[in-house]
């Protein structure tokens, strides 16, 4: 996914009310940019890093820049995340996530389950349809192998909600899969944050049991786009 402009950098000065971001542009002026992101960003909010930001394309929107990315030991990590839906479909177009080609539709946000709308849904004439979650991933705490990215950062029960809606779906006869799409390539393992939401990491477990296909995939990010480049391990705590 390329960004319509080269992004801008600045300097994080902090970021609150969940949606907003204080930060210093490299010509010494403060803005404050539009943070799409309303999980609690652990380890991808430190104050006085490099940050990279988009220009709003609507000259009358209130916040003319929008956060994109925060920089931590020389590598980019997405927090938006109104983008990972769209750098998923993308790939699939392109036929870079081999685990879902060979399907000839797709459709965003198609309603299934109990009042929800599916990210994506792949479809073809000689095999049944497929159910696409896709979760943004931009957590890395420090632990024995710091390599492994992890999800959810806060309580989810929209996520759970989710993983039921996807467990549904395989026990009447249709394919599932939850995409994490980490925002990040310095992470070579995933695994789900137990701590943080225990509801959330039984009812992974039990969808994955039901046959919820599990595919983990990080990104190389630039100033100029976000690209999916290889899948990484999920670890089973």
């Amino acid at each position: 996914m390329k960004f319509k402009t080269p992004l801008i950098q600045g300097t994080l000065i902090k970021r609150y009310k969940r949606f907003l971001a204080d930060v210093k542009l490299k010509n010494g002026k403060v803005i404050t940019a539009h943070c799409a992101n309303p999980g609690s960003m652990q380890t991808v909010n430190l104050e006085g890093s490099k940050v990279w930001l988009s220009p709003a394309n609507n000259p009358n929107r209130k916040l003319k820049y929008t956060w994109e990315m925060i920089e931590l030991n020389k590598y980019k990590i997405g927090i938006n995340t109104s983008l990972p839906n769209n750098i998923v479909k993308e790939a699939i177009i392109r036929n870079q996530i081999p685990e879902l080609n060979g399907y000839k539709n797709l459709k965003s946000e198609v309603k299934y389950g109990k009042n929800s709308r599916v990210d994506i849904l792949l479809s073809s004439n000689s095999k049944p349809d497929c159910y696409v979650e896709v979760k943004n991933v931009t957590m890395r705490r420090n632990n024995k192998d710091n390599s492994i990215a992890e999800f959810p950062d806060s309580v989810t029960a929209r996520g759970k909600k989710h993983l039921l809606e996807l467990t549904e779906m395989v026990s009447l006869g249709f394919r599932s899969v939850m995409f994490f799409l980490i925002q990040r390539e310095d992470c070579d393992y995933f695994s789900i944050a137990s701590d943080i939401d225990p509801d959330y990491s039984q009812a992974f477990n039990q969808a994955m049991n039901a046959g919820v296909e599990i595919l983990c995939y990080k990104c190389k990010l630039t100033s100029q786009s976000i690209e999916i480049i290889s899948p990484v391990i999920y670890l089973q705590k």
